[in-house]
């Protein structure tokens, strides 16, 4: 596996580097030679928070976890990332038949853990309306809800706002 490090608010040094590295190696009888770790550490006051992302093929798989210690944060992230591919292996692979490039053989080959199917409970419908992202982060604020979907009124694209854990918003748009 290759891997992208990079700080945010903080440099990553040499020691903070290895350590990723070691760590996310132990992912490596998962993914073939060629896939690319992109791994993002920052830190805000007294938390470290660890955000590492594995583009494969059809796949994205993402773990971030924040915690009072950058090496805590490392350990856990991996561990996050590894029951997230023994859980959905034989979804990931159902769904995608090119993902399979991207992932070991042994990995592929071996048992998959019994896993939950996921249930759809409850469905909605609305229209959706043209509005810009500012009057779409009211309404959502207004209902009380973490996201909202809304058609851009400049790009009559849908996209969609959401609240972020830091008290700001973001914003997703359709390509």
């Amino acid at each position: 596996m290759k891997y992208t490090i990079v700080g945010k608010n903080m440099e990553v040094h040499e020691r903070l580097s290895n350590q990723v590295m070691k760590k996310l190696d132990k992912l490596d009888k998962y993914f073939a030679d060629d896939v690319e770790a992109q791994v993002t550490l920052s830190t805000v006051k007294d938390s470290k928070k660890v955000e590492v992302t594995i583009p494969t093929k059809g796949q994205l798989i993402r773990a971030e976890q924040t915690t009072g210690d950058m090496y805590a944060s490392i350990d856990a992230v991996e561990e996050i990332i590894e029951r997230q591919l023994r859980k959905y292996k034989t979804r990931m692979l159902s769904k995608k038949k090119g993902a399979k490039d991207a992932f070991n053989e042994a990995f592929l080959d071996a048992e998959p853990e019994a896993s939950e199917d996921i249930k759809i409970t409850r469905v909605k419908r609305f229209a959706v309306k043209p509005m810009d992202p500012e009057e779409a982060c009211l309404q959502m604020e207004l209902l009380g809800h973490n996201f909202f979907l809304f058609q851009d009124a400049e790009s009559e694209g849908i996209s969609v706002v959401y609240k972020r854990n830091d008290g700001t918003y973001g914003l997703i748009e359709a390509e």
